[in-house]
């Protein structure tokens, strides 16, 4: 059973997914800084500091009476409550962290992109229009001579 146990985790897929959700944990991180720390400052200023955390809807008051300011403060009192305001939270910050990834990966993916395409290897014979070699002489398919100006 050990011997199986072994052979499992030293497998190269099993490594490899390990070697990804690690890389992955320390991208969330810069992401999550980024966002924290790049992002939200100037989007909150642009929204006058918008911050659904305190929002909530009361189903039963607490032991003392409402209002309630804040949601801390309604906890406190022992209120029923539906704490929306940090589920919109997280949604917005799921929605900006979703965007900045893809604009992320999109941009990694164009550096990794070639300038140009490589040069066609193939061309197609000028009489049974099958798939040749650049260099061939005679067409494997049809068996045609092929001439210097045979070329499609």
């Amino acid at each position: 059973m050990l011997k199986d146990l072994k052979e499992f985790a030293l497998k190269g897929n099993v490594v490899d997914m390990a070697v990804g959700i690690i890389i992955g944990a320390a991208f969330t991180t810069v992401v999550k800084t980024l966002v924290d720390e790049v992002v939200m400052p100037p989007l909150g200023l642009l929204t006058g500091r918008m911050d659904f955390s305190d929002k909530f809807l009361m189903l039963r008051a607490g032991t003392s009476s409402p209002p309630y300011r804040t949601l801390a403060e309604a906890k406190s009192a022992g209120a029923v409550l539906i704490g929306y305001g940090a589920l919109v939270n997280a949604v917005l910050s799921f929605v900006i962290v979703a965007l900045l990834l893809f604009f992320i990966v999109r941009w990694m993916n164009r550096l990794r992109r070639p300038d140009t395409p490589p040069p066609p290897s193939t061309k197609a014979c000028p009489y049974c229009k099958s798939t040749i070699d650049l260099t061939a002489s005679r067409c494997p398919q049809c068996t045609s001579q092929l001439g210097e100006g045979a070329t499609a």
